[in-house]
């Protein structure tokens, strides 16, 4: 069937209709409005130029370091075959590719990870969890480490060669642990009452390890607000809430307002 034509006359009046109504734009329902002048673009303003930049960081937060764990084999690559607290226990003897001092765990913790056989009750090893964090199509295995004054210590784990490599390691007084996609998310309080931080912990090809891209201080989520907090008794000591249920599937991350500013 050929499709129908309009006559040049017809067509060329409901041009000239349609462009009268671009052009008046605010009148019938649906029509076009205009949202007023776009503003102009500002280009940034690099202050104190003659300042020299700096040639080493000031503080080692621990990013990017990483640790082959000794002893511990994966055969097919499957963390879901390990056991989490002989993880947690090689862990104690394993080597950094370089000494932030961020990955020791207090005495004490070392302590009960040791006897976690023994003294079950008091092993600090949370239930794992897994989701694939290095986009290779394969799980890694993530810990929690419950550790003095309601600090939480999280790690990741990545099947490496045969082996098993640690890929995080970071720890805070948290009010929650998510898995959002391929990242890991750290909540922790904030001293400002109604804010807290949150820390997106994601893998880096070129370093090999996950590392904080982002680190914010939000909003708190109005579903989350408790009692205002006197601001002088207000401390980043929240105690952990990460759920104990099968790694299969995680909590998602909560909404949350946009960034106010970056810490």
């Amino acid at each position: 069937m050929r499709p129908h034509s309009v006559p040049s006359t017809a067509r060329a009046a409901a041009c000239a209709v349609a462009a009268l109504a671009l052009l008046s734009g605010c009148g019938a329902a649906g029509g076009l409005e205009s949202a007023g002048d776009a503003p102009s673009a500002v280009e940034p303003k690099h202050l104190w130029p003659e300042l020299p930049p700096a040639s080493s960081a000031p503080y080692d937060y621990g990013e990017g370091e990483t640790a082959r764990i000794p002893g511990i084999r994966v055969p097919g690559g499957d963390v879901r075959r390990l056991d989490p607290v002989a993880v947690a226990q090689a862990g104690l003897k394993a080597r950094t590719d370089r000494d932030s001092g961020l990955d020791e765990l207090p005495d004490e913790t070392v302590r009960q990870i040791r006897a976690c056989r023994t003294a079950p009750d008091d092993c600090p090893v949370l239930p794992p969890y897994y989701r694939d964090l290095t986009g290779d199509d394969m799980d890694e295995l993530v810990l929690g480490i419950r550790m003095p004054d309601q600090q939480l210590a999280v790690r990741a784990y990545m099947p490496d060669r045969g082996g098993l490599t640690r890929i995080m390691s970071a720890y805070d007084a948290v009010i929650s642990v998510e898995l959002a996609g391929r990242d890991v998310i750290m909540r922790a309080p904030s001293v400002i009452p109604g804010y807290e931080y949150r820390t997106a912990w994601s893998w880096d090809d070129r370093q090999r390890a996950m590392l904080p891209t982002r680190d914010e201080i939000l909003r708190t989520p109005e579903h989350r607000k408790g009692p205002r907090r006197p601001k002088a008794t207000a401390t980043r000591t929240s105690s952990p809430t990460p759920s104990a249920t099968d790694a299969s599937t995680p909590p998602d991350a909560a909404a949350t307002d946009a960034p106010t500013e970056t810490r």
